[in-house]
């Protein structure tokens, strides 16, 4: 099997980046101790604050199947997603890739 990397790109309700990217932190804290879960990262830019990108590396597809499960019926993805306007996310075949054409 091999790696699995996905990238997020969430767009905020107007206003709502900071609050956004911290319930999908709070989301993610129970990746800390998932072996399958190799990179969890999420970020916020100055010029677009209430974008939040999110950088994902797992072990292999089933790993990332496994818990998206659980992830998806967390309080805190819930919550989280109640602010989203619009998300995005693809998966690469590696870090730095582009993803589908």
């Amino acid at each position: 099997m091999t790696r699995v990397a996905r990238y997020g790109k969430l767009v905020a309700q107007e206003g709502r980046g900071r609050e956004l990217a911290e319930l999908l932190l709070a989301a993610a804290a129970r990746l800390e101790d998932e072996p399958g879960c190799e990179l969890y990262l999420v970020n916020r830019q100055a010029d677009a604050p209430d974008t939040v990108w999110v950088t994902e590396l797992w072990r292999d597809q089933s790993a990332l199947q496994a818990v998206l499960e659980q992830i998806k019926g967390s309080p805190e993805t819930a919550a989280a997603m109640k602010l989203v306007a619009a998300a995005e996310m693809i998966e690469l075949d590696h870090l730095g890739g582009k993803g589908p054409a």
